[in-house]
């Protein structure tokens, strides 16, 4: 999947006074311009960004510990006695190393589990380069320790650091180490009944009795092309299913799936790194319309030591999007999508009987294509399938009986649900997040599985993320609003009564953004109309500190654009948006036709015809912003981020008249050097029709004007390869249209680092300080 900002996707962040006017002064308003951008590509910071005084907010202090969002933690879990809550939390020198911490809930005490560096003696954690690809599909981002898991009992925790696997006891307070090899061991997970740790090591899959230590190889052929137990690219990068293997309920069956990438081209892929040395790196890269790699599911039985293969159906170029386990561990479930992604298949099979034919339960179709999703619960021991589907045209939620006959929808509207987050099977209720209220807040609502009305749980105005309890009695609340930095509090299911805040993180002195809060940008939420003329859009403005409007200001338009990213919403926002508004642009935000959580149609518009709906939905935001006398509409720039990065190409292109200025950073230019889960599921196979060639940056290519793109690039990026942007850089010179360029060796697609993303944002603002200039 692409990312939707800087940082994230899953989900980013001018001032040198450049001298502006008419006339007689242009050459020297150029002059400076052009000597501010010098001075940021060099990374010595202006006047206007060196120090962190007087309140004034830098981008040194925006990547720089503690967090100016304040204390957060993630990974948050109940133990499964639902004594403590457990979480990853940064460390104040570097909030990017995490540590493992737990809350005693009866004691409401927090304590230091395992000190990451500590555990490795001080010495940094060094990441294989199969890790590093791992994490980046995967959007993780810290490091330390970035995962782990509670033992079934609740009496240890399994966690990963520096390729090994440690164990830690809660009742001793120690730290067993599982594995030391020089390979690195990644997914672990324990059995049911916690006996066993399962884990990946060099493609194959391992069982360790916790008991005996014995470690048992599951698999032998692990090894370029075969993968066995591990999601493969498209899996871990598009469908978000980031493991290949299941282990059933009785923990006497493992489920997993063993990949053949040999029909996937290998491509030689160079990174060259920040010495200047050249790595070729061979990665096996699924492009649209290309082969994809052959997947098989195995059962293997631990008992007696024997596999079962799952009959996947009769055509090979499938993808394997979800594997499940019924209660009990007798029958296993499978979800089959078609290439096309317009058709899914929810199967069912006995892996208890050999000869067992796998059944299908449900099927999903859709014209366009179909939105892969987590929401599958087995009730009343697979007697009952709750399961969430867009065949509304909005994504509800639905309760079917174990053949697959509807008993009754759940949730209904012109609104959409957002995830299952847990069944209490004894009141009958379902607990999910959705946006009933307002598409720019996600609350945690309840509904009975016998249907009836729907609760609000999240009393605060904002944008939530819960986690349920394992008895179902409380929930953690992960929020933030416009106004609330990252929060989180525990809170009962039956009213959503607050019980404690884990994180409270008030915006008093003692909060790292306190010396800046007097200057922060304000926001405003407003809506405008389509292009379609009937539509609602919203969106959302960020006007400098002491905005006045009798004084004319430059706008950049931030921008995503493309589909599953959802941008304006009520929801705490530091970053470089914050960081223009206060060198004195007007920042805009806009969700276009194309996002996601507005429904089905509002989607699909983009079918076939990326860069069309987007590109006239954002023009439309700026022919908004042009009616506001505060704006110069002669200063108008825009920046991006991957599909934000194309997005910026586009407009660039698409109205050169409109934007004086755009960054496109990691962007996509041709969709034919894009994967084929996320490609085709928005412009079909290449050939089918002419969409490859009408959204392809190189189709408008001669609507470039000289100096106005700043190309952005990771010379080591695996998912929007540098070609990209090799390919555009030949383009634009053959055409004599000067542009800016700044890549980053070794960086990949989120080109991370503290001194990088300094070195980023400086060159940015050096960039719209120049092209744009400063408000009048």
């Amino acid at each position: 999947m692409l990312k939707k900002t800087g940082d994230r996707k899953r989900t980013g962040r001018v001032e040198d006074r450049a001298m502006t006017g008419t006339g007689g002064d242009r050459p020297l308003r150029i002059l400076a311009g052009m000597l501010a951008l010098l001075l940021m590509m060099a990374g010595r910071p202006l006047a206007a960004g060196a120090a962190d005084a007087g309140g004034e907010l830098t981008v040194e202090r925006l990547e720089s510990s503690p967090s100016l969002n304040g204390p957060s933690i993630a990974a948050v879990r109940f133990s499964p006695d639902g004594r403590f809550v457990s979480y990853l939390k940064g460390k104040r020198e570097d909030f990017r190393v995490q540590d493992l911490w737990v809350y005693d809930i009866a004691k409401g005490a927090h304590r230091l589990l395992v000190d990451s560096r500590a555990l490795l003696g001080g010495a940094e954690e060094q990441l294989s380069e199969v890790e590093k690809a791992r994490r980046e599909r995967q959007r993780i981002r810290a490091s330390g320790i970035v995962e782990y898991q509670w033992a079934p009992d609740g009496s240890a925790l399994l966690f990963p650091l520096n390729g090994d696997l440690y164990l830690y006891t809660l009742e001793n307070g120690r730290v067993r180490r599982l594995t030391a090899t020089k390979a690195f061991e990644t997914d672990p997970k324990f059995s049911p009944d916690g006996r066993h740790v399962a884990f990946v090591r060099d493609r194959n899959l391992f069982v360790i009795d916790l008991g005996s230590g014995t470690e048992t190889a599951i698999t032998t052929d692990g090894g370029d092309p075969i993968m066995n137990g591990m999601a493969e690219f498209v899996a871990d990068e598009e469908m978000d299913r980031h493991t290949g293997y299941w282990w059933s309920p009785d923990s006497r069956r493992i489920a997993y799936t063993r990949v053949d990438e040999s029909p996937v081209p290998l491509v030689q892929r160079f990174e060259i790194a920040p010495d200047g040395s050249v790595t070729t790196v061979p990665q096996r890269y699924p492009f649209a319309g290309g082969p994809n790699v052959r997947i098989q599911l195995f059962v293997h039985d631990l008992k007696t030591g024997t596999r079962q293969a799952i009959d996947l159906g009769p055509d090979p170029d499938i993808y394997l999007a979800r594997v499940n386990w019924l209660p009990g561990g007798r029958a296993l479930s499978f979800q089959v999508e078609s290439r096309d992604q317009k058709r899914l298949a929810l199967r069912r099979v006995n892996v208890t009987r050999p000869d067992a034919r796998p059944v299908t339960v449900i099927t999903e179709t859709d014209p366009f294509w179909i939105n892969l999703h987590d929401d599958l619960r087995f009730l009343k021991g697979g007697r009952r399938i709750l399961w969430s589907s867009e065949r509304s045209g909005f994504r509800h939620l639905y309760l079917f009986d174990r053949r697959g006959r509807l008993l009754r929808q759940l949730t209904d509207g012109a609104w959409v649900t957002d995830g299952v987050k847990g069944v209490d099977a004894k009141r009958g209720l379902v607990f999910f997040e959705g946006y009933r209220d307002t598409v720019l807040e996600r609350h945690l609502y309840v509904v009975p599985l016998k249907g009836g009305a729907i609760r609000r749980l999240t009393p605060d105005a904002g944008t939530h993320r819960t986690v349920l309890s394992p008895d179902r009695k409380y929930f953690l609340d992960f929020w933030s609003s416009v106004e609330q930095p990252p929060r989180v509090d525990l809170r009962r299911t039956r009213d959503g009564r607050l019980v404690t805040a884990l994180v409270e993180n008030r915006l008093d002195e003692s909060h790292p953004y306190y010396p800046y809060l007097a200057r922060t940008a304000s926001r405003r939420f407003g809506t405008i109309t389509a292009a379609d003329g009937k539509t609602t859009l919203h969106y959302e403005l960020r006007l400098p500190p002491g905005f006045d409007p009798a004084k004319r200001y430059p706008a950049i338009v931030s921008v995503y654009g493309g589909p599953g990213a959802q941008r304006v919403m009520r929801a705490w926002s530091i970053g470089f948006d914050e960081i223009l508004a206060r060198r004195g642009f007007v920042v805009f935000k806009l969700d276009n036709r194309g996002s996601t959580h507005r429904g089905k149609a509002f989607e699909s518009v983009l079918y076939r015809r990326m860069g069309e709906a987007e590109v006239a939905d954002q023009l439309a935001g700026v022919a908004f912003l042009k009616t506001r006398p505060w704006i110069d509409p002669a200063r108008i720039g825009v920046w991006g981020w991957s599909y934000g990065g194309y997005m910026t190409l586009e407009l660039l292109a698409k109205a050169p008249d409109v934007f004086a200025a755009g960054m496109a950073v990691a962007p996509v230019t041709d969709w034919r050097l894009y994967d084929t889960h996320y490609t085709e599921r928005y412009l079909g196979r290449p050939g089918e029709t002419d969409a490859y060639e009408t959204s392809s940056v190189f189709a408008v290519i001669d609507g470039f004007r000289p100096d106005r793109l700043l190309l952005v690039h990771g010379m080591a990026d695996d998912n929007v390869f540098f070609n990209h942007s090799v390919r555009l850089m030949k383009a634009l010179q053959d055409r004599s249209v000067p542009f800016a360029l700044m890549t980053y060796p070794g960086k990949r697609h989120g080109i991370r680092g503290r001194h990088t993303r300094i070195h980023l944002w400086r060159t940015a603002l050096g960039f719209f300080a120049a092209r744009l200039g400063h408000h009048r």
